[in-house]
């Protein structure tokens, strides 16, 4: 099967050519109004930027999603989960904080703003997807009671999925932090000794008490560990390492979660990438470092895998900006997110994601 996936470029001569005004064309051209029934409560699943983090998804443009929805006849509210480490996002109060902080208020963005997982991220649903290694997944309860849904991906790297977009959207972000545990169960790390000089910076940010010092060592109770990777950064001995060789265990599991979160759905749901200012990490991190390639443009599709698959190769197509975080694969068609993580194939959301019926790795790509 060959999947629709629409795409807008960046230049501009006119009014109608600018970025909210492509936002708009694309949910038009890709029939997202066909998702969206009169009276639907849809859920506008964004990424709000961990505080201070300044290259989420604007909310200048989250506003036009917005509007469309509300032209569809749905009745939009602005949603996401609480994270699995700490930081400005762990719980809904700090959460709806933080959003607003990033201009994510009804005045600017036009809708509501409600954490779909509960106050501390004990509102979820199980839903069955009998796959490899999940029978069933946490999926948000106010995700899974909406009637349809419009996913907004800023698409960029990440260090443990080598990219996120669509598919991580999904299943990380569509996930409460027990979810995104179940996801992380291959992703545990581990302590090089030799390296350890027992600073205990790692041992006062672990959400889960999971780490101590023991004999001028940091010592990591895999039991209590739910391996979130919030120590990993902070080391600067770089004392503390993942076992790469579980990444694609971990990969495969993300990607069965964003089933999951379709699936609760009933498949009513649209997706837009940002493949703009796309930088080496996830919004996720309290900081934005410097595009690694020159800014792409928007896309949107039904498909969430043709939709990372496209934003994927249209990435690899530029050349890589020199004094970026990118060490290597500089050139036009070379792997952009193996020169920042080489030990991470994000490409395996997109193999793994299609193997189990989330979508199509073929795509036509059709520019408005």
């Amino acid at each position: 099967m060959i999947s629709d996936v629409y795409f807008s470029p960046l230049r501009a001569s006119g009014p109608d050519e600018s970025k909210a005004s492509r936002v708009r064309q694309l949910f038009e051209a890709a029939g997202f109004g066909d998702l969206i029934g009169e009276g639907d409560l849809t859920a506008v699943k964004l990424h709000f930027g961990e505080r201070g983090n300044d290259t989420y998804v604007s909310p200048t443009f989250i506003r036009q999603v917005v509007e469309m929805v509300k032209k569809s006849g749905g009745r939009p509210f602005l949603t996401d989960t609480a994270t699995l480490y700490g930081g400005s996002r762990k719980n809904a109060v700090s959460h709806i904080l933080t959003a607003i902080e990033h201009g994510f208020d009804y005045s600017v963005a036009g809708a509501p703003l409600v954490i779909a997982d509960g106050l501390r991220g004990g509102n979820y649903v199980e839903v069955e997807i009998g796959k490899k290694h999940l029978q069933t997944v946490k999926i948000a309860g106010d995700v899974a009671a909406a009637d349809s849904m419009i996913v907004v991906s800023h698409f960029k790297g990440h260090g443990m999925a080598g990219f996120g977009g669509a598919i991580k959207n999904l299943g990380m972000g569509c996930a409460p932090p027990s979810g995104k545990a179940d996801q992380h169960f291959a992703s545990k790390p581990a302590v090089e000794e030799v390296r350890c000089i027992g600073c205990g910076r790692c041992v006062r940010i672990c959400p889960k008490s999971a780490i101590i010092l023991d004999d001028g060592k940091a010592r990591i109770d895999p039991e209590k560990c739910a391996g979130c990777g919030a120590c990993l950064g902070l080391c600067q001995e770089g004392a503390l390492d993942l076992d790469w060789d579980a990444m694609p265990i971990f990969i495969e599991r993300v990607a069965e979660y964003a089933f999951g979160a379709v699936e609760a759905m009933g498949g009513m749901v649209g997706f837009f990438n940002f493949v703009i200012n796309v930088t080496p990490e996830c919004d996720c991190v309290p900081w934005s470092d410097a595009p690694i390639v020159p800014d792409v443009g928007i896309l949107a599709s039904k498909d969430p895998v043709a939709i990372d698959a496209a934003s994927l190769d249209l990435v690899n197509a530029q050349r890589g900006v020199v004094d970026s975080a990118l060490k290597s694969h500089f050139g036009e068609g070379e792997e952009k997110f193996r020169g920042v993580w080489p030990k991470v194939d994000g490409r395996r959301q997109i193999s793994y994601g299609e193997e189990i019926g989330l979508g199509s790795s073929k795509y036509r790509l059709i520019e408005i």
